[in-house]
């Protein structure tokens, strides 16, 4: 009786076998401490030295997110997650007073804020460990996911509508590249290499990622010796290990009594809990876009119908198309058709509506845009037409899943840049079935 009683004290104290197995699996879905990593105890030390201490927060890798910061303490709604002093952020301010600064003062034109932060990333990480800012440099990615660093064979594999705004994105950084080098040789002073050598495209790449995915909105005052173009951009170490989430909502602004640039919770965050912010009611494509990653079960997430799909499945001997495609295009209409969650949304359905239009009803297009209900036919037609779009795109977009699983077989060394693009098209693909079952609850209720 006693050692049963002893036996049941023991587990209820959580020293059992099954009780560890419990704990070993929280800790596996909650996160891993990092905290005791060389690179984040000297991250540590250098903020100090900047008089910043983190108590809310601590370094910890993640399943599905990766390396992000975990919560040391329950948080409350409203409550300070971050408050980082304006001495720990990189700004156009820290690259003025810098080396570079003199070369940037006498250099005509003046160079944009952007080009400014990149050139001090890239000359701060060509120090080494000559660097005054090496702790912070050391815990930023090696490289990047965002679609301008994939491979073009990846690229092609994304959908239109992002494809298109991938390759406009790459040929800006190649061009910003391009207009850059002048300045760059500029510096050759500054360093005992060949000035290519140090600025390369590859190197100023990662620079422009490092800012573009990690960046926090900061105003600052115009300086003379930068261009005009809005310098809103800093670099905020420790505070850009938070990950995005598209279900938590955070106040984040520079405090002018304070000096921080600070981070309030609208949520609570129980205990070693990963604490999440957000970067903005972003779909999947933008958040692949600009940040490299996609969302899981993202709420702004949506599948985008190009043009031609869109009159994929119209009578090619309507004479009024061409009509009724200039006054969607005039309206705005062409633009940001989608399928969601809860299935096509007003605009393809309007657009479609305005296209299925029969000519004796062609006069009532004002109407159409403004919602009303024209004809039982034209509901029923274009509720038809906007069906078969989304069952051929469930047909396309199974297809591409099925070529992305062939190439991680046989392009072993594009695994992890195929994994990226699979989860998109498996994201879309469960957004085109959910809007399937709602189109066709749709079609029983209005036949």
């Amino acid at each position: 009786m006693h050692l049963l009683r002893s036996y049941n004290c023991r587990m209820q104290k959580g020293r059992g076998r099954t009780s560890r197995v419990r704990r070993r699996k929280l800790v596996q879905r909650r996160g891993v401490k990092e905290s005791h990593k060389p690179e984040f105890i000297e991250l540590k030390k250098w903020l100090k030295d900047r008089n910043f201490e983190d108590t809310n927060l601590t370094p910890a890798q993640f399943p599905g997110t990766g390396r992000g910061l975990m919560s040391k303490r329950s948080l409350r709604e409203g409550q300070m997650v971050i408050s980082l002093p304006e001495s720990c952020l990189l700004t156009t301010d820290t690259v003025i007073q810098s080396s570079l600064g003199a070369y940037i003062t006498k250099w005509k034109p003046a160079p944009s804020p952007l080009l400014a932060l990149c050139t001090f990333l890239v000359y701060e990480k060509h120090a080494g460990n000559r660097s005054v800012w090496k702790p912070y440099l050391d815990i930023l990615p090696k490289s990047y996911t965002c679609p301008v660093c994939l491979e073009p064979e990846v690229v092609n594999l994304l959908p239109k509508p992002l494809k298109a705004k991938v390759e406009e994105q790459r040929t800006s950084v190649q061009e910003f590249f391009a207009s850059s080098r002048d300045f760059f040789s500029s510096l050759q002073p500054l360093f005992e290499e060949a000035i290519e050598s140090v600025f390369s495209y590859r190197a100023l790449l990662w620079a422009w990622c490092t800012i573009n995915t990690r960046a926090v909105y900061l105003r600052t005052k115009r300086r003379a010796c930068l261009s005009s173009e809005p310098d809103t951009c800093a670099l905020a170490p420790y505070l850009d290990l938070l990950n995005h989430s598209p279900n938590v909502q955070v106040k984040a602004a520079f405090n002018e009594e304070t000096g921080c640039y600070e981070i309030r919770t609208a949520s609570s965050c129980r205990k070693h809990e990963e604490v999440f912010i957000s970067y903005g009611p972003h779909d999947n494509h933008r958040l692949l876009l600009e940040y490299g990653f996609v969302s899981y079960c993202n709420p702004h997430a949506c599948v985008y119908v190009s043009r031609e799909m869109l009159v994929k499945y119209l009578p090619s001997t309507d004479k009024q198309m061409n009509k009724k495609i200039s006054l969607l295009k005039d309206h705005g209409f062409l633009e940001n058709l989608t399928f969601g969650w809860d299935g096509p949304s007003w605009r393809l359905l309007t657009a479609l509506k305005l296209l299925c239009l029969e000519a004796e009803k062609f006069t009532c297009w004002t109407k159409v845009l403004l919602g009303e209900v024209i004809s039982d036919t034209n509901e029923k037609t274009s509720l038809n037409i906007v069906q078969k779009i989304c069952y051929y795109l469930i047909e396309e977009t199974t297809a591409v899943l099925q070529k992305v699983s062939h190439m991680k077989d046989e392009k072993v060394s594009l695994i992890n840049q195929l994994a990226l693009v699979e989860m998109l098209w498996t994201e879309e693909l469960k957004i085109l079935k959910a809007s399937a079952e709602t189109l066709s609850s749709l079609q029983t209720t209005v036949v």
